[in-house]
């Protein structure tokens, strides 16, 4: 295969690098624990001659890598740019010489087209399972509980002004996009009378599944903001199965406690941990001692105990990662931000388990020409 020429291996490539990139930087560490090889092998498909014939393209892992950093960041495609640019550590880990440019942004809008061409989203989704196997592969200790739960992410979309677009006769912004409930919860109204208040977001959710020993984040699946988040849990469940993820118990909150979620598991041989209704264990309910001998086994209280896990990784999504917002228009582009922001929080703590020290962000990446994770 014929890729652009970075440099590494010169002068400027290995030797100031050996000078200047701490040992115990972050980005080395993740360089050593991740075969970065078997992402060319995957991406390579995805360009036209597959790298043997026609103009030589950036290999895929130097793509692929610009953007992890800027999700590592929370940067955009611009920002990172200029990031692995300005970035020494970041460089080395591009796998660029000091002295080559970072490939521009509109050379990662091109490589994100080709990551959601037409019958290639599978190609996204994929990217997840070769971190989750790298896991596997590497002896990193799976527990037998898997937590799942979703995520909501408010669409890149100022929504007043996108109804007086429609007005108008024009079509919406992000025509995926869709209406759906965070949460509801009990408030006191105006007569002190205690009544449910919901409150709504315009944009999408990821429906993850995570193992709760390890915290690896081993499948994500992503629809439209109105989505019922139970019809999600036997695909998330099915791909966790074939990953060869150990799964024995399934756990989470009332939003999946499904008469077909819980006779699916059934099926599977697997063990429901799905919190249960109220008014299953309520007196009037004909079936309540069926559920209330669930409620009593050792594999749902356990998985109760592990939901919590899910909920803290979904802030550090947010948070850290910029999950909160979409960076993008359109489900499939959507997916490309959750399977990506997936990928770096199964990497910080793929890193943490095999090595012992976790990712430290700067107060500002932008600002930190040469900083230390």
């Amino acid at each position: 295969m014929r890729f652009i020429e970075t440099g590494r291996g010169s002068f400027f490539g290995d030797y100031i690098y050996e000078q200047v990139v701490p040992r115990d930087h972050f980005f080395r560490r993740l360089q050593a624990v991740v075969d970065w090889s078997r992402f060319t092998e995957r991406l390579i498909s995805l360009y036209k001659g597959g790298g043997e014939y026609g103009r030589a393209p950036y290999d895929p892992v130097v793509m692929l890598k610009m953007l992890l950093v800027a999700y590592l960041y929370n940067l955009s495609e611009r920002q990172v740019e200029s990031y692995v640019n300005e970035n020494l550590p970041a460089k080395w880990f591009v796998g660029l010489a000091v002295d080559r440019p970072a490939p521009d942004h509109s050379s990662l809008t091109e490589f994100k087209g080709r990551l959601v061409a037409k019958g290639k989203l599978e190609v996204v989704n994929g990217l997840l399972g070769e971190i989750v196997g790298i896991a596997l592969a590497k002896g990193i200790k799976f527990g037998s509980i898997q937590v799942i739960d979703s995520v909501h992410s408010v669409a890149n979309v100022n929504t007043a002004k996108d109804e007086a677009r429609q007005k108008e006769g024009k079509g919406p912004r992000d025509p995926d996009a869709r209406w759906g409930t965070k949460h509801s919860r009990k408030v006191k109204d105006e007569d002190g009378r205690t009544v449910k208040q919901r409150e709504h977001f315009h944009g999408y959710k990821a429906h993850v599944s995570m193992n709760a020993e390890s915290g690896i984040i081993t499948s994500v699946i992503t629809t439209p903001g109105n989505s019922y988040d139970g019809h999600q849990l036997p695909e998330l469940v099915e791909r966790d199965l074939g990953a060869g993820v150990p799964v024995e118990t399934v756990a989470g909150d009332r939003g999946y406690d499904d008469g077909e979620n819980h006779y699916f598991l059934q099926c599977k041989g697997l063990h429901s941990a799905l919190r249960l209704n109220d008014y299953r264990l309520r007196e009037s309910n004909p079936h309540r001692e069926q559920w209330r001998r669930l409620a009593a086994t050792p594999h749902y209280q356990a998985g109760g105990r592990e939901r919590y896990k899910i909920e803290r990784k979904f802030g550090e999504a947010k948070q850290a990662h910029g999950l909160g917002r979409c960076r993008y228009l359109g489900l499939i582009r959507f997916t490309i931000q959750a399977v990506m922001t997936a990928m770096v929080l199964n990497l910080k703590r793929l890193v943490k388990l095999l090595t012992g020290v976790g990712f430290k962000a700067p107060n500002s990446a932008q600002s930190c020409s040469n900083c230390a994770a």
